[in-house]
């Protein structure tokens, strides 16, 4: 059986956003949600799922084992990391922030849960609805993520400059070892030091602001925001997602409501409806009570307006389009689709779509790679270049010595 690692997704926000009711949404784990400030203290960790509608398993019976298949849509999972509500200061430990911010070292990709009904001022207590502005919450967030990333870098900064200066060693190089512990490459610490005009600058006349343009820009790099415009379902929230996607145009922002979606799984785990996450449809199966009719109809009008709820689209957004990953389907017998025990397609993983065969090889296991001679397109029978890219949706067999 496969086990690279699954995607890592830190869930991020201010207190009383909806972070944890997203994240309760989309794991279906039962988390502390209340309006209180930090009802989250130590991170809630759990599994959710990016939907895949184009999935082989729509014209195959597969047997999947690592992921899941429901009517013909296939459903990969993805480790969510909700880490406490951030308040402004929290990068120097205000609200624990610091400390909160670390859970979020290994997540290549941040979903920003945003209060788009501004019903929450910038420390997450309750104002009325509309007052408080979405977009300053966005700035705020990035700010403090940005400037956590420069205090890391600023520790210990004579050391860079000894080995840099002194020991005449690459800045690239010696960046990328203090940082690789961050998620942060090589090919990212150089993209970040050309760009802040760094690359030549010895690091013993670095500014603040040469530190923080250098964390801003890397942290783009390594850890792109898709923002979750959430309360939706509010009047105001559909204002300030409005507002939300004026002013930030070029980043992915998806109107949410992760209530509707909370309301909607728990309905499908007790039988009342048929939904599939990620639906802008469900059914009503079960005897619902005129209270319960009455959400559900909301929530039905919610999802004609919007096409879902948007939790699944989040998670998409952040794996498909932010980290720009495809999902690959390795098998050890390409004439059955199967490995040796027969189960068809029975793994899917997520992987960087600059990836080669031989890095799928490699992410499986090191031996694997080490032995990898070629690999098979299974479904046309065609065999991949050693430095060709693996596409969305490639049925892959790999042979090794």
């Amino acid at each position: 059986m496969v086990t690279l690692s699954r995607v890592q997704i830190g869930i991020v926000g201010k207190p009383n956003a909806g972070k944890s009711t997203f994240f309760a949404a989309a794991t279906l784990k039962d988390v502390k949600i209340s309006p209180m400030p930090f009802t989250t203290i130590d991170p809630n960790i759990g599994i959710g799922y990016v939907r895949i509608d184009d999935c082989p398993c729509g014209s195959i019976r597969c047997n999947p084992r690592s992921y899941s298949v429901v009517e013909g849509v296939c459903y990969a999972p993805v480790e969510l990391i909700d880490v406490a509500g951030l308040v402004p200061g929290a990068w120097q430990g205000r609200g624990l922030g610091n400390q909160f911010l670390d859970h979020l070292r290994r997540a290549p990709v941040l979903i920003h849960v945003v209060d788009a009904s501004g019903s929450t001022d910038e420390e997450g207590r309750l104002v009325k609805p509309g007052t408080h502005d979405p977009v300053k919450d966005v700035e705020f967030l990035e700010r403090e993520v940005d400037l956590w990333l420069a205090s890391i870098i600023r520790k210990d900064w004579d050391k860079v400059v000894r080995f840099v200066e002194f020991s005449k060693k690459d800045i690239v190089e010696v960046l990328s070892e203090r940082l690789a512990g961050l998620g942060i490459g090589r090919v990212q610490v150089e993209k970040a030091l050309e760009s802040s005009d760094l690359l030549k600058k010895p690091p013993s006349k670095w500014g603040e602001e040469d530190f923080y343009k250098f964390s801003s820009t890397a942290r783009s790099l390594s850890k792109p925001i898709v923002i979750a415009a959430n309360k939706i379902d509010l009047p105001e929230g559909e204002e300030g997602y409005k507002r939300l996607k004026e002013t930030y145009s070029h980043k992915l922002i998806i109107p949410t409501s992760a209530e509707a979606e909370l309301a909607l799984r728990r309905a499908a785990a007790k039988g009342l409806v048929k939904y599939k996450p990620g639906d802008g449809t469900f059914e009503l199966v079960g005897e619902a009570t005129p209270q319960q009719k009455a959400v559900l109809e909301k929530i039905a009008d919610l999802l004609k307006k919007w096409g879902s709820t948007g939790v699944t689209r989040a998670l998409n957004a952040a794996v498909f389009d932010a980290l720009q990953y495809v999902a690959v389907y390795p098998v050890e017998d390409e004439r059955r689709m199967s490995d040796k025990q027969g189960n068809v397609l029975p793994d899917l993983l997520l992987v960087p779509k600059t990836y080669t065969a031989r890095d799928v090889a490699y992410a499986i296991h090191t031996d694997l790679g080490e032995r990898f001679v070629t690999a098979i397109d299974a479904r046309s029978g065609r065999r991949l270049a050693s430095d060709e890219q693996v596409t969305h949706g490639l049925v892959l067999k790999i042979v090794a010595r």
